[in-house]
């Protein structure tokens, strides 16, 4: 079989431990047999981020920019304790949080469906997808360890010299001082992605934040959302026979548990980095949610959503034969290589890539997995455990029969 040919790179990001050895070994074992791939590389692991003083994660977010999709495995945030492991010269910020700033793009988040495996909340009948705004609060902010008493106070100097100055807080002893922001044109270009998205996919949007206690901050987000959905989105959703419509996060969540799916959740970065977990989770795993960061101006970055997979790696390192689930990073590639057909005009890629994915769920449903999914696969075939190389050579077996079908 000749291979599919390619007429313009992925821009591709490698990542960290457990999840840098799947990425190769899906490459060589179910990529590289079939496409002659062209990749832009830039290798995202911890050790090149310390090397390039974090340099090589902003070039591959401008690299994205020039060639218009990006594919990108999982990467180590570092805390105190990958400081000394690495022996870091600082604690780097987060790669996803550094690319998302860069592209001002919107992540959504889906989960991977299959036959066998019941969601935990047993009303849920479609996927959920969640929209997390990539962009500023808690990943971009300012912090500071209060040494003991004194005034905290929120100063903002206007360019033309006006000032605002407000007390936080005046501690009686130590403590602990963060300041997060937002930029109006990031919080627009959220609500546009949030907005188009749901038009495209034609499933209503719900959009919630806690604007009953942050009056200034999260009400902002809420009335953005309103003024463009008025200005611009209204009549396509009504034709459309779409609904958008905004509540609280408390009010969202009993919501969402009641649901039957099948729409998308928008929120704020925090927000929507915690409920994606939740919501792979109670789909099945986390291995099992695709993940999709869209730039206003249509440039897409696809990666897992979990995150290096630790506790694996270093079984791994010890000569263990992991049963790490690479059902994410499969689909990161996938989608990747889908969106860079349709955008190349090469049917046959995103042809091959909808095959590839069809033979990942048609393995799974034939009851060979990883432990992770065994645990609760509910098949009428009884499950069957194997390696992440396994299970890799499973998904390769039935590729060949629907490529050659």
């Amino acid at each position: 079989m000749e291979k599919l040919k390619m007429t313009t790179p992925l821009v591709e990001m490698d990542g960290d431990e457990m999840t840098r050895i799947l990425w190769k070994q899906i490459k060589d074992e179910l990529l590289l047999p079939y496409i002659d791939l062209k990749t832009e590389y830039y290798d995202l692991g911890l050790p090149e981020r310390e090397r390039t003083k974090d340099q090589v994660t902003a070039d591959s977010a401008e690299a994205t920019k020039q060639y218009g999709v990006a594919v990108k495995c999982a990467t180590i945030t570092p805390n105190a304790q990958r400081v000394e492991e690495y022996k870091l010269s600082q604690m780097w910020k987060s790669p996803n949080g550094t690319i998302r700033a860069i592209l001002d793009g919107t992540v959504f988040r889906s989960p991977i469906m299959v036959h066998g495996i019941s969601p935990v909340v047993k009303t849920w009948k479609r996927p959920i997808t969640i929209a997390r705004h990539a962009y500023g609060d808690v990943y971009r902010a300012s912090e500071y360890r209060v040494p003991g008493p004194g005034k905290a106070e929120l100063l903002y100097t206007g360019a033309g010299g006006q000032t605002f100055r407000q007390t936080i807080y005046d501690f009686e002893c130590a403590g602990v001082l963060q300041g997060q922001y937002n930029k109006d044109s990031s919080i627009s270009s959220f609500a546009r992605s949030c907005f188009q998205y749901a038009l495209d996919t034609k499933q209503d949007l719900w959009f919630s934040t806690k604007d009953t206690i942050s009056k200034q901050y999260d009400h902002t987000f809420k009335d953005i959302f309103q003024e463009i959905y008025d200005a611009e989105y209204k009549t396509q959703f009504e034709s459309m026979g779409i609904e958008y419509f905004y509540t609280l996060i408390d009010d969202a969540v009993a919501r969402v548990i009641r649901s039957q799916g099948g729409f998308i959740w928008a929120c704020k970065n925090y927000d929507g980095d915690v409920m994606s977990d939740m919501v792979s989770t109670a789909f099945g795993s986390l291995a099992m949610m695709t993940s999709v960061l869209v730039s206003p101006d249509g440039k897409y970055e696809f990666e897992a959503a979990h995150g290096t997979v630790t506790r694996h790696y270093y079984k791994y390192l010890e000569g263990e034969a992991p049963s790490t689930n690479p059902m994410a990073t499969i689909f990161a590639w996938t989608g990747a290589l889908s969106k860079r057909g349709e955008l190349d005009h090469l049917p046959g890629l995103t042809a091959f890539a909808r095959k590839l994915e069809q033979a990942c769920i048609d393995t799974i449903e034939s009851g060979v997995m990883t432990k992770d999914l065994s645990a609760m696969w509910e098949g009428e075939t009884p499950a069957r455990t194997v390696t992440s190389v396994a299970f890799l050579q499973a998904i390769r077996a039935r590729l060949d029969t629907l490529l050659t079908g």
